[in-house]
């Protein structure tokens, strides 16, 4: 008998119709004698629409009622799917991500998860039913709501599996698993049975959609053995876990690319000990998160730096960066949203040479400019226009023979 962590996202329970044939799978994933437990996402679109009714009648949105208003989404799907868990004759019982005894910080719309006590959802367990968590949620050390940001339900269910000392950790989507690239835009790509935590960890930080980072992280740093399946069709899909001699090592496994970032640029900074370390403190302090940077040559003592953002963050970063730069003295700061990354990913690469210049190559022949470069031992990144992206994905993907 295995303990097994099912999470199901807004697709997969968009309807009555995908709620029951979710109840159905889990009915049967437990008369096979396996302990489940179960994560849900928000039914469809729902997260969205209360957002935009939020919008509606606010222009303040604090933090603690968005919170409040958001989880009413997932705890409407653990309810009507443990009534429809009961109509097949399975004991169920739901739970709130505080009722689960999942800890967050203080942190309201991206909260992060501090511990888990759970000791309710064991006691189901023990009793023989199956708990239904609300994903996306907890309660924070001063007894308040919180949200986990995106990709929140992904998160919820592997720290479960790690608390809960999981055999599985089922992750179900409206995907048959990780592809070799994104197949809406390259139509050959396929399924990929098997891949390391680092490898995920680098689709999902460049682009990759499947899994949010977060969850690979907990997933990684805790030894859960994730699997990522179509709640459509059921079929296997791809494993996600610790690199092994047995795994195979692809020169390249991926290729993934995002859309949703933002270059900005401050020209004429001071070239000397401490700006760039002012400049990013600030933004740092701000919330946002900034990936690729890449400094120019010092010319007469300035330089210019880029750095690229989340689009959702290009205002706030614009406006600090612009106060940073009148106290140290700086140009000028502009944002340059029509730009798109990506990347090769692959734990073969640590011991493949040639892959970097194979990729220039291969975009200088399709005519297209690299504007940034970042790099890690199994990853390579390029920043390019964003009109040239899915051709820049296409090539890379009939190159490398994936």
């Amino acid at each position: 008998m295995a303990l097994i962590v099912q999470k199901f996202g807004g697709t997969s329970v968009g309807d009555v119709d995908r709620i029951k044939a979710v109840a159905d799978h889990v009915a049967r994933t437990k008369k096979h004698g396996n302990d489940v437990v179960v994560v849900v996402s928000a039914m469809g679109k729902t997260t969205d629409e209360l957002i935009h009714l939020a919008n509606e009648v606010s222009h303040s949105l604090p933090g603690r009622e968005l919170d409040m208003l958001l989880t009413s989404g997932e705890r409407i799907s653990m309810s009507l799917l443990s009534m429809a868990l009961a109509d097949l004759g399975i004991s169920a019982v739901s739970f709130t991500g505080s009722q689960a005894g999942i800890i967050t910080d203080t942190d309201h719309t991206r909260a992060k998860i501090l511990e888990i006590h759970p000791d309710r959802l064991l006691q189901a367990i023990r009793e023989g039913s199956v708990p239904v968590v609300a994903g996306f949620q907890g309660m924070s050390t001063t007894k308040d709501i919180t949200t986990l940001g995106r990709g929140g339900s992904d998160t919820t269910a592997v720290a479960l599996a790690a608390a809960l000392k999981a055999d599985i950790c089922e992750i179900y989507t409206d995907v048959s698993g990780v592809f070799t690239a994104d197949p809406r835009v390259v139509s050959a790509a396929h399924r990929i049975n098997e891949i390391s935590y680092d490898e995920m960890l680098e689709l999902a930080a460049s682009g990759g959609r499947v899994l949010a980072l977060r969850s690979v992280e907990f997933a990684k740093n805790h030894h859960v053995s994730l699997h990522v399946r179509s709640s459509f069709t059921w079929e296997p899909g791809t494993w996600v876990r610790e690199e092994n001699e047995e795994m195979e090592q692809a020169v390249v496994s991926a290729i993934s690319h995002d859309v949703s970032e933002v270059k900005v640029t401050i020209t004429g900074v001071p070239d000397r000990p401490g700006i760039a370390a002012r400049i990013f403190r600030e933004i740092a302090d701000v919330g946002v998160n900034v990936d690729m940077i890449v400094q120019n040559t010092s010319t007469e003592g300035l330089t210019d730096i880029s750095f690229t953002v989340p689009k959702v963050d290009m205002a706030s970063t614009i406006r600090v960066s612009n106060e940073v730069a009148r106290e140290i003295g700086a140009r000028d700061v502009y944002a340059d949203p029509d730009i798109a990354r990506v990347s090769l990913v692959g734990a073969g690469m640590k011991t493949n040479p040639g892959v970097t210049a194979k990729m220039f190559e291969t975009l200088a022949n399709e005519g297209i400019n690299i504007e940034m470069i970042s790099t890690s031992a199994i990853r390579i990144s390029c920043v390019v226009r964003e009109d040239a992206i899915e051709r820049a994905v296409q090539t890379l993907h009939e190159a490398f023979e994936l």
